[in-house]
């Protein structure tokens, strides 16, 4: 696959099959990621990955806190707050997704069963966790942290899988620590929802946007 149209062909998936992503085909996609860079060639990176049963113990566990109203607690902190444009952008995403499942801002209960759904990686068969050694800067090993989290998305695109950047994967770090066994000293970053896109899902066939090249290119020249 081209370069570029990866780049652009990428999306977030919001429903997956049923279908279970060969171990040995993780394997590959995260072994070419392992060439994306790093600071000073640092790579903080580590992964862990969950499937069958691991993944079947955190998704149960991530939709019941997440639907009791368990406050989260990330290892990074999540923003609160966008500034303006930020904000415009992000509520009109939010808009979409309900409107295009046919729910009412006003509904809440709609509105919590697609929570849930997120909760559960949108029925990914596979989450990989990406996690960085707590002892270092943060703000570095997160520029890092997301090189190669991109770099992992595009690889399994080009492999005709579907993939979602989930900060709802991290919102409770303690259960991914003890489901998966990952150590208190790294720390917890994001999650990577892993499989195959339903094609005939309308959350995995609407017509993106992205600012205008002119609103974020400045030219000091």
């Amino acid at each position: 696959m081209e370069l570029e149209a990866a780049v652009k062909g990428r999306r977030s998936i919001r429903k997956f099959t049923e279908r279970k992503v060969p171990g040995l085909l993780i394997d590959e996609i995260l072994d070419a990621a392992r060439w994306a860079p790093s600071w000073g060639n640092t790579q903080p990176w580590e992964f862990t990955v969950l499937t069958g049963a691991p993944l079947a113990a955190f998704r149960e566990a991530n939709e019941r806190m997440l639907s009791g109203g368990l406050a989260a607690s990330p290892d990074v902190p999540m923003p609160e707050a966008w500034p303006s444009p930020l904000k415009e952008r992000y509520g009109r995403m939010g808009r979409t997704i309900l409107e295009l499942m046919g729910i009412d801002r006003a509904d809440r209960e709609a509105r919590n069963r697609l929570y849930a759904r997120m909760a559960g990686l949108y029925g990914a068969p596979c989450l990989i966790v990406v996690a960085v050694p707590r002892d270092v800067a943060v703000e570095y090993a997160l520029f890092d942290a997301g090189l190669v989290v991109q770099t992992i998305c595009l690889l399994a695109h080009a492999r005709g899988l579907g993939t979602c950047i989930m900060a709802a994967a991290v919102r409770y770090p303690d259960v991914l620590r003890k489901v998966a066994s990952i150590p208190e000293e790294r720390r917890i970053v994001a999650g990577i929802a892993l499989g195959y896109p339903d094609p005939d899902c309308p959350l995995n066939r609407f017509e993106r946007t992205r600012a205008d090249a002119r609103e974020i290119v400045h030219w000091a020249g």
